[in-house]
C-alpha cells in the first residue's frame, strides 16, 4: 500500500491541492481503522513510522539490532558496524569529510555509537544515495533531484526550455569538475568571536550554473520537538541581509524563538543561504577581466515523505518557505527521497540493478 501512496504523493509530482486531498483521505478513511482516534496514522506518527519500516528492513536483512546507548541500552535502531547501514562502505575521502565535523557522525563516543550508525540516520540515507554517483556521470542522479537536464553535461546550459527553439549551449571558462563532497562548510562571517561554528551542507556537487548544495532530512522534522530561531546577532548584521528582504523579514520573525514552524528548520535553511551567498559573491566580486560566467548556487532541500498529518505539514511549511526564498530570486526547490528513488528506478535502472534495488527495498 505504501508504494502505492507514494507514487502518488512522490512521482507523478501531484499538485499541492492533490496532495493535501491525498493526505486528508489515508489519514481519516473509515477502512484505515474503525474511528480517528483509533487508526494506523494516529497510532504511528511520522518518526514511527520511519523507525518501524527500517526495522524491517533490518530484520529482512537478518541484521542484529543494538540500543544506541553503549552498551546496548535504548530502543534497537542502531547497527554494531556502520558498514551494515551503507549500500558501499564510505570512501576513505569521505570518512575524513565526516570525522572533521563536529557530529559524531561515523565515530562512537564512550557512552553513544556513532550517529550514522542508527537505521533513521541522515546522514546514512544520504551517503547511500550520493556516494555510489562519486566518480561516474552525474547527470542521473541530478536529473533524479530535478535539478538538472537528463542528458546535459557539466559545461553546457539549457536555454529556452518549454519553448519549440530549446537548445543546449556549451559554456566556456566555467570551472566544472562534478566533484560530490559531504559536508562541506561555507562560512557566513569571518568574525568567528561572534560566529565560531559554520554551517555544513550535507552535499555539495560542483556543476556549475549554478552549484548544487543539498539539505538532506529523513526522521529529524518528525521529532516533535522546536527548532531553534535565529540567534539576535544574525539578525543585528544587515550586510548579510543584502538582496534578501523577504528572508530577513522571515528571519526576524523566527528570532530568537520559531514559533511559526514545526517540523520545518527554517534557521537552519537561512543560514545555508548566507553562507552560501557569501561565498559565491566573494568568489564573483574576484572574476577578472574576460570572458567569465559568474557562478551561482542552487539549494535543494531533499526530506523524506510520511503518509498522514506529519507529512502533509512538512510540505507546506516547505511549500512557505520557497515562495519566501523565491521572492528573493534564491535558486531553493525541494524534492523527496521517494520521488528520486522511483524515478531513478524508472529511467536509469540500467546498469544500477544492485544500487536501485537496495533503496527501493530500503526507502520505499
Amino acid at each position: 500500500m505504501w508504494s502505492i501512496v507514494y507514487s502518488f504523493l512522490g512521482f507523478v509530482r501531484a499538485s499541492y491541492a492533490i496532495n493535501e486531498r491525498l493526505h486528508t483521505f489515508f489519514l481519516f478513511n473509515p477502512s484505515l481503522g474503525e474511528s480517528r482516534d483509533d487508526n494506523l496514522f494516529d497510532a504511528m506518527n511520522g518518526l514511527e513510522f520511519i523507525k518501524a519500516k527500517q526495522r524491517g528492513w533490518a530484520k529482512r536483512k537478518k541484521l542484529e539490532l543494538t540500543g544506541g546507548t553503549i552498551p546496548d541500552r535504548g530502543e534497537k535502531n542502531y547497527l554494531r558496524n556502520l558498514p551494515d547501514n551503507l549500500f558501499e562502505g564510505l570512501s576513505g575521502e569521505n570518512m575524513r569529510c565526516y570525522n572533521s565535523g563536529d557530529g559524531n557522525e561515523t565515530r562512537d563516543s564512550k557512552t553513544r555509537l556513532a550517529k550514522m550508525k542508527a537505521l533513521h540516520s541522515s546522514s546514512a540515507i544520504v551517503v547511500n544515495l550520493f556516494q555510489y554517483w562519486q566518480g561516474k556521470d552525474i547527470c542521473p542522479i541530478l536529473n533524479a533531484c530535478n535539478v538538472w537536464g537528463r542528458s546535459c553535461k557539466p559545461g553546457q546550459l539549457l536555454e529556452n526550455v518549454g519553448s519549440p527553439s530549446f537548445h543546449v549551449v556549451d559554456v566556456p571558462h566555467v570551472p566544472v569538475d562534478g566533484t560530490i563532497r559531504f559536508e562541506e562548510h561555507f562560512e557566513i562571517s569571518e568574525d568567528k568571536s561572534r560566529f565560531p561554528r559554520t554551517p555544513n551542507i550535507d552535499v555539495f556537487i560542483r556543476v556549475g550554473l549554478p552549484d548544487i548544495a543539498i539539505e538532506s532530512k529523513f526522521a529529524e522534522p518528525y521529532r516533535g520537538g522546536k527548532h531553534e530561531g535565529l540567534k539576535q546577532k544574525y539578525i543585528e548584521e544587515l550586510s548579510f541581509w543584502k538582496g534578501l528582504p523577504n528572508l530577513y523579514e522571515l528571519a526576524r520573525e523566527i528570532s530568537p524563538d520559531d514559533k511559526k514552524f514545526r517540523y520545518l528548520d527554517a534557521a537552519q535553511l537561512i543560514k545555508h543561504v548566507l553562507g552560501l551567498k557569501r561565498s559565491f559573491d566573494k568568489y564573483n566580486s574576484n572574476l577578472g577581466a574576460g570572458r567569465h560566467i559568474k557562478r551561482g548556487f542552487h539549494l535543494l532541500y531533499l526530506w523524506y515523505d510520511v503518509v498522514g498529518e506529519d507529512g502533509f505539514a512538512h510540505r507546506r511549511e516547505i511549500e512557505q518557505f520557497a515562495e519566501i526564498a523565491r521572492k528573493d530570486n534564491v535558486k531553493f526547490s525541494h524534492v523527496t527521497y521517494q520521488e528520486v528513488i522511483m524515478k531513478l528506478s524508472k529511467e536509469f535502472y540500467e546498469g544500477n540493478e544492485s544500487y536501485i534495488d537496495y533503496l527501493t527495498d530500503r526507502y520505499l
